[in-house]
């Protein structure tokens, strides 16, 4: 695994609607790798191995992430701005923020009241807070902001021992995983042919994965992403599930799952001596593998997940060897396949 690629594209802001720069770093790094790359209308970037197989397998990890929309702008130059995905005011309180504005990046605070005037309450909302761009007027910010500009955290990522902490690791280490697989598979060529998708849009509306799905017409896929451990202090997991970072990947189990394709992995799994952890998706998955599944005439899909402490907070935190064990599932899984390889969960009789 190659971990400067990783953080790179760690280092890269991509919220929810504004992927194309990560998007085509992802490209390029795949350029040498992959026998044929794509993008299409929706801003998904794709890249195949055997794109002239009968037999298609799509792996999809989304790049966006979460951040703010520039709502207003005051007379004062104090920027107001509005929730992109499922993120959370609460932490922002007084941290580093970026707006990529139409002229280049403008940097701010997220004010609020002191604590020594009073401070935030505890019901304060999204329209208590604002950046402070440190500007004289409003004329000042208007020249490099407008309306709609997008906002992320100013959080570089970090290595911490065995693990790594950023913004966004939810679910540009997804994207990272899924290039991964490619370059190994460029080397460790499969019967079958792969489609290896950064998707967009997963956080707010999953469209990316809807349009990669009805384009490629897989017959079968697989999202990467990530699910919420539980190992740290406050968490119950008698309610929530025993998930800890360092001890491997997660895969879902639920109705919409394929059970055939989980008894390959957990297969490859105990053949490659990597552990395996478990999440349930009883309706579903809250995951590109909805929407990938209800494309076409169907596909059958499995979620495999990395552990992931603080999601959606400024900074979130992984196992760096949780991802390598990810990547060598996968891989092995895929080098398993058949061209005629046959997932339906019913057969007929003989």
């Amino acid at each position: 695994m190659d971990e400067s690629k990783l953080i790179e594209l760690l280092k890269i802001p991509s919220p929810s609607g504004h992927e194309a720069t990560i998007q085509s770093k992802w490209l390029d790094d795949l350029k040498d790798a992959a026998d044929e790359l794509a993008t299409d209308n929706a801003g998904n970037a794709i890249a195949r191995i055997n794109p002239d197989s009968p037999y298609q397998v799509l792996l999809a990890g989304h790049c966006d992430e979460i951040g703010f929309l520039v709502k207003s702008i005051d007379e004062n130059g104090f920027v107001f701005v509005e929730k992109l995905g499922g993120i959370s005011h609460k932490p922002a309180l007084g941290m580093s923020v970026q707006i990529h504005g139409k002229n280049g990046i403008m940097s701010g605070v997220m004010g609020t009241n002191a604590e020594h005037h009073g401070g935030a309450s505890d019901s304060f909302s999204m329209d208590d807070l604002f950046i402070d761009c440190g500007a004289q007027s409003a004329e000042t910010v208007k020249n490099c902001v407008q309306i709609g500009d997008p906002v992320t955290y100013e959080v570089e990522p970090m290595k911490m021992n065995s693990y790594i902490s950023g913004r966004g690791l939810d679910n540009r280490t997804g994207s990272f995983i899924v290039a991964e697989v490619i370059r190994r598979l460029a080397i460790e060529r499969p019967d079958v042919g792969v489609c290896g998708v950064s998707t967009v849009n997963e956080e707010t509306n999953m469209g990316g994965a809807y349009f990669a799905g009805a384009q490629i017409k897989p017959d079968m896929a697989i999202a990467i992403d990530v699910t919420f451990a539980t190992d740290y202090p406050g968490v119950n997991k008698q309610k929530h599930g025993d998930v800890r970072l360092g001890k491997g990947p997660v895969l879902a189990k639920g109705a919409p799952i394929n059970l055939k394709m989980n008894r390959l992995l957990e297969t490859v799994a105990k053949e490659k001596d990597i552990p395996l952890q478990y999440e349930l998706t009883p309706r579903r998955t809250g995951t590109d593998a909805d929407q990938l599944r209800l494309t076409g005439k169907g596909v059958p899909v499995a979620l495999v997940s990395l552990p992931l402490r603080y999601m959606h907070a400024p900074r979130e935190v992984a196992s760096l060897q949780d991802m390598e064990q990810e990547i060598d599932l996968l891989v092995g899984f895929i080098q398993k396949l058949t061209v005629d390889q046959d997932v339906k969960p019913v057969s007929l009789p003989k």
